[in-house]
């Protein structure tokens, strides 16, 4: 079935599969464990029942969640030894150490209070359990900070040398490495993606139960919770992207030729291509809806700065244009749409119908997944844009597989097309089945504790002292005193 197709194909779609499972975890597991610490940060400073409620109805959702990430993730680091053993024993002097620290910080850090943070609400007292929930938020973000490390010294990679086996090898300083000149832009436009991810998402689940029940006080608090996060966030993220922008023009100038659908060089102001068809074998954007002069304007800041197009750059080092070009796009129009309903929910919260919309509530909940969306799409304009390379400007993907054939490459694809759509789907589908339930006063919160492994001697049963009575001491429904 493989046998004439491209190994090195086969394995780049096998990895953008397999990424593409897992980014959306990752994407929406920071920003929910930033939005469980800020609820249970409200509920011990105002001490209202419902911050409570929304902390043990969100929680279940970034239990399943985290591990569907963590599983997902498991994978990718196999497939550096499968499918790309070149790229990893080339680059591993460098990537491993950054990714061996994700693991010594961030997992650490989240393994050691994920615990307590899922089943620690009555064993700890309220302080301590805030404070691991604020370790977990924090681990998550240390997780991004390593990765978008790795990633961005393959996008822009400095303060290396090569030794004599053809390794990369730290020249001089690992800050060089660390805080490569893309890392700041992509660390701060992926978090911030991240938290208008959870943002949209959340405010998609809450407006559902206000369509259903416009008076539901947890849904009204989590929906206005939601839509100030899109109007204060989506403008600051479409500075940042700028800013991301402008770096990427100075550092990668093909792939923003790319991104813009600039096959020719314009020596007095260049067009902003909205719309059309690139074609990469006549080199031109056909049927072509352009404003004249608005990149340079927006590149350069002058209307009639010159921009060079892919006619500067060797055909055998174009990225593919058409997936850049509309990827780009994607997340564009769903970033101003976003916007767009944060600003409309400014609009009725001044008028006083933020809960009594039903035109606002539908388009939040249509804008559900486009944080979801627009984090692959952005994902796509990066990495697709890079190409044909994987450390850029160094190391070619061509020369960065591993020597397997195609049919080898394929039979895995398959495997994982259908056990991830198998195993993650229904994950998913619970996700949906928890946020599918009205949220309500006195929330249950996942399980009392985790299950014991075998030969383990289990504490006293739940509600009962230890010679197995009944406790009949009285309990607190919130947070029981620590033993």
């Amino acid at each position: 079935m493989f046998e004439n197709a491209d190994a090195i194909l086969l394995a780049r779609i096998q990895f953008a599969f397999t990424i593409s499972f897992h980014f959306i975890f990752p994407a929406f597991s920071i920003g929910l464990a930033s939005y469980l610490a800020v609820l249970e940060g409200m509920w011990l400073k105002t001490k209202q029942p419902v911050y409570l409620d929304l902390f043990k109805y969100w929680v279940k959702v970034f239990a399943v969640t985290f591990a569907m990430g963590v599983v997902s993730g498991i994978t990718m680091s196999y497939q550096f030894g499968t499918n790309w053993s070149v790229f990893s024993d080339r680059t591993g002097p460098i990537l491993g150490p950054l990714m061996a620290y994700e693991v010594l910080t961030a997992f650490f850090l989240e393994a050691g209070f994920l615990g307590v943070m899922l089943f620690g609400m009555k064993r700890v007292g309220p302080k301590l359990h805030f404070a691991a929930t604020l370790m977990v938020a924090m681990g998550t973000c240390v997780s991004a900070f390593w990765i978008l490390s790795v990633n961005s010294w393959m996008q822009t990679p400095v303060g290396f040398a090569i030794n004599d086996v053809g390794q990369y090898v730290p020249a001089a300083s690992w800050w060089d490495i660390v805080f490569n000149p893309s890392f700041p832009y992509r660390l701060v436009h992926t978090v911030i993606a991240a938290y208008l991810t959870t943002a949209f998402a959340v405010g998609a689940v809450g407006a559902w139960h206000l369509l259903k029940d416009k008076a539901n006080l947890h849904a009204r608090k989590m929906f206005s919770m939601a839509m100030w996060m899109a109007a204060i966030v989506a403008p600051i993220q479409i500075v940042v992207g700028d800013l991301h922008g402008l770096n990427t023009l100075e550092h990668q100038p093909q792939k923003v030729m790319a991104m813009e659908g600039h096959y020719d060089s314009y020596p007095d102001g260049a067009p902003l291509i909205l719309f059309g068809i690139p074609n990469s074998e006549e080199k031109r954007v056909d049927y072509a809806v352009e404003i004249p002069k608005v990149s340079s304007l927006i590149l350069k800041h002058d209307l009639n700065a010159p921009l060079d197009g892919l006619d500067t750059i060797p055909d055998e080092e174009e990225p593919p244009v058409g997936i850049v070009f509309w990827s780009f796009r994607i997340m564009i129009g769903l970033g101003f749409a976003m916007l767009g309903v944060g600003v409309l929910s400014l609009f009725a919260r001044w008028r006083g119908k933020l809960y009594d919309w039903p035109l606002l509530h539908r388009l939040a909940l249509i804008m559900g997944p486009s944080g979801f969306i627009a984090v692959l799409a952005g994902w796509a304009t990066t990495e697709v844009g890079r190409q044909p390379y994987t450390v850029y400007g160094v190391m070619l993907t061509a020369d960065s597989a591993s020597p397997i054939s195609a049919p080898a490459v394929g039979a895995s694809l398959m495997a994982f097309v259908i056990v991830y759509f198998a195993v993650f789907g229904i994950g998913v589908w619970y996700i949906l089945q928890l946020v599918a339930k009205r949220p309500h006063a006195h929330e249950s919160g996942p399980a009392r504790a985790p299950i014991r492994s075998a030969g383990i001697t289990p504490g006293p049963a739940e509600g009962k002292g230890g010679d197995g009575r009944m406790d009949t001491r009285p309990q607190n429904p919130e947070v029981e005193p620590a033993k």
